[in-house]
């Protein structure tokens, strides 16, 4: 509990104001699917872990410039993922330099996002982030790793990522459809329980973006 503590008054201490924003990707797959999710993100983690990300979240394309000024980038959708080979280059330039992309699987995103990271990042492996990895350790303890938060295969929840030099430059969350649960209460049937893990998860992945 110190730690979260001394963690939150650091952010505090720096000021900390930050802008996050919405992958507005091509291919067909609907990039605008949960509307509601990363605003009710944004202000959770505002009530809870002291930060202050701006309570509208931008939208932005994967080959702009702009791209660069977000650490925190979200892309969902059920569908197909396409980048030029433009965007592959922009989108490695942005998570080589500290940029953060999550990629939430809603159902359908699964072939397309694991071939476009591939693109990405053509000498690394997509792997399985472990539960001790620090993304599931603070501010909120996820012993186990990723939550599951909706059931679809029946498979259980798994988070991948692409590490180089002990930092982790993307995470794909798969089998759980964390943004899901980031939506509006009324849209899923979540129990209470299931969209309090899926926010604070989500908390952990910001902080992560933000501090690493």
């Amino acid at each position: 509990m110190k730690k979260i503590i001394l963690l939150c008054l650091l952010i505090t201490s720096l000021g900390f104001s930050q802008e996050i924003a919405l992958l507005k990707y091509n291919g067909g797959g609907d990039w605008y699917a949960n509307p509601t999710s990363l605003t009710n993100l944004i202000k959770y983690a505002n009530q809870t872990i002291n930060t202050n990300i701006k309570s509208k979240p931008a939208r932005v394309e994967p080959g702009s410039s702009e791209i660069f000024s977000y650490p925190f980038v979200h892309m969902t959708g059920h569908g197909n993922v396409v980048f030029s080979d433009a965007e592959i280059i922009n989108l490695r330039n942005y998570m080589l330099s500290g940029g953060f992309l999550h990629s939430d699987d809603n159902y359908g995103l699964d072939q397309y996002i694991r071939r476009e990271i591939k693109r990405i990042f053509p000498n690394n492996d997509l792997i399985e982030v472990p539960s001790n990895h620090p993304i599931f350790q603070k501010p909120n303890l996820f012993a186990n790793g990723l939550p599951k938060i909706h059931e679809h295969d029946d498979k259980r929840p798994q988070a991948f990522g692409i590490i180089e030099k002990g930092r982790l430059l993307c995470l794909y969350t798969y089998e759980t459809d964390l943004s899901d649960g980031w939506e509006d209460p009324q849209v899923h049937n979540d129990t209470p329980e299931k969209r309090k893990q899926a926010l604070q998860m989500g908390a952990n992945i910001l902080m992560y973006a933000f501090m690493k």
